[in-house]
């Protein structure tokens, strides 16, 4: 496993990349409403990436037509935004954004409710959050990679959820998918992928969570991953870099 180890200047620059995904995020957060397409939420985002000097770094990557995965209710990850569609009142929807700024990235994802959303709505973006929080708690030199996992899907199942086992989180830094990748689950081999953290490694983690079975299918669409059995799904993520004293989350604003 080849995991790049990032030094000081280049943590520096994805610190600036993450504080554009962090800014970007923010105002995305603003900007949800009842009637707002996503097409919209997408060209908000582009907008202030390319005026704050950096790329959206979604936008062609593996073929992604957007700057910006905006997922609704049993959608998981990687749904395509879309002028003729609009959020609604009660919706809740996952903002995953990324951006290159001087050939490094971050990424960060966060999970919101559209107008009044239900009680047992709120608690999943909640738990999710939290889950996300008390993992960033133990990331520091000599963390497990499994510690990580185990906090993430402790959380969960301990509040009646699942966690998603196809997607897990990954290393970060000039490519948005580099090594290590980071699971949000206990994986039965860990010798097949189990690490240990270092100052100047740089990870993105992020749980995604389904209200009911862990069990997701993509769409004919080739990107939006939904929930097999269509109840509600959240998704948090942070870029982190891991310091001597403890860790940096690069994405937080």
């Amino acid at each position: 496993m080849a995991v790049v180890v990032k030094d000081d200047s280049e943590i520096a620059i994805m610190r600036e990349a993450g504080r554009i995904v962090g800014l970007g995020l923010k105002l995305l957060q603003e900007s949800v409403r009842p009637g707002i397409s996503t097409g919209e939420l997408d060209a908000i985002f582009e907008k202030h990436v390319r005026a704050s000097g950096a790329t959206p770094t979604f936008k062609g990557y593996r073929g992604f037509p957007a700057s910006l995965c905006v997922s609704i209710n049993e959608e998981v990850v990687h749904g395509i935004p879309s002028h003729s569609r609009k959020l609604k009142e009660g919706d809740i929807v996952s903002l995953d954004a990324g951006a290159t700024y001087k050939g490094y990235v971050g990424d960060s994802a966060v999970t919101v409710g559209v107008g009044k959303i239900t009680p047992k709505a709120q608690k999943l973006i909640e738990t999710t959050r939290e889950a996300l929080e008390a993992a960033i708690q133990v990331v520091g030199p000599g963390a497990k990679l499994s510690t990580i996992a185990r906090t993430i899907q402790e959380y969960a199942e301990s509040r009646g959820y699942a966690v998603v086992k196809k997607y897990v989180g990954h290393g970060i830094g000039k490519d948005l998918h580099e090594e290590p990748q980071v699971p949000n689950y206990v994986i039965p081999d860990l010798s097949k992928w189990e690490f240990v953290l270092r100052p100047g490694h740089c990870i993105a983690i992020e749980p995604m969570v389904n209200e009911g079975t862990d069990d997701v299918r993509t769409l004919s669409d080739d990107w939006t991953v939904v929930t097999k059995d269509k109840r509600l799904s959240a998704h948090f993520e942070h870029t982190i870099a891991v310091t001597k004293d403890g860790r940096d989350v690069l994405t937080r604003v």
